[in-house]
């Protein structure tokens, strides 16, 4: 076969449909993936007492893989985190980062109804914290989220407890 004609069917066969859906990987189909889902959307986040705490554009990216959060406070505060399920050790995962340098990371699962996510992270101190956040969907749409921290004793404290109403 001439090597210009062997050139030619190579191509056509990497650009063939059965090759390209074969190369294609996996979509993030399965329920696991839309556990999450319940957090989708454009909030506005408010704190116990009624006040705003700001803004929270959530969405799925990434061929459905990744939920992508974009948290803008009512001040200066700013922070984004990427979210992912892992079939591998069926755990989700949370990467947190802000406009302060807090580097947050978090795994965990749905429990019940909540999603609880949970990791360790060093405070100004140098001493080791344990982090806790559990999203909760309420009956009339809006999303509970509540983070909470552990102290040297092991008592969980409240970081932050927001309730997420649809704008």
């Amino acid at each position: 076969m001439r090597p210009w004609l062997r050139s030619i069917l190579t191509c056509a066969l990497l650009l063939s449909p059965s090759f390209v859906t074969a190369q294609t990987p996996p979509r993030c189909d399965p329920a696991e993936y839309r556990q999450f889902d319940f957090w989708l959307g454009t909030w506005q986040v408010q704190t116990p007492d009624g006040k705003v705490a700001g803004t929270n554009r959530i969405t799925r990216e990434y061929d459905g893989c990744v939920i992508h959060e974009r948290y803008t406070g009512a001040k200066t505060y700013r922070g984004e985190s990427l979210n992912s399920y892992d079939p591998a050790r069926k755990v989700w995962h949370q990467t947190w980062v802000d406009n302060q340098g807090l580097l947050l990371l978090l795994e965990g699962g749905l429990r019940d109804k909540s999603m609880v996510l949970e990791g360790e992270s060093i405070g100004a101190s140098g001493k080791p914290s344990q982090q806790r956040i559990t999203w909760t969907p309420n009956a009339d749409g809006s999303v509970r989220q509540h983070w909470e921290a552990s102290d040297d004793s092991g008592k969980w404290t409240t970081v932050f407890d927001g309730k997420y109403t649809r704008q």
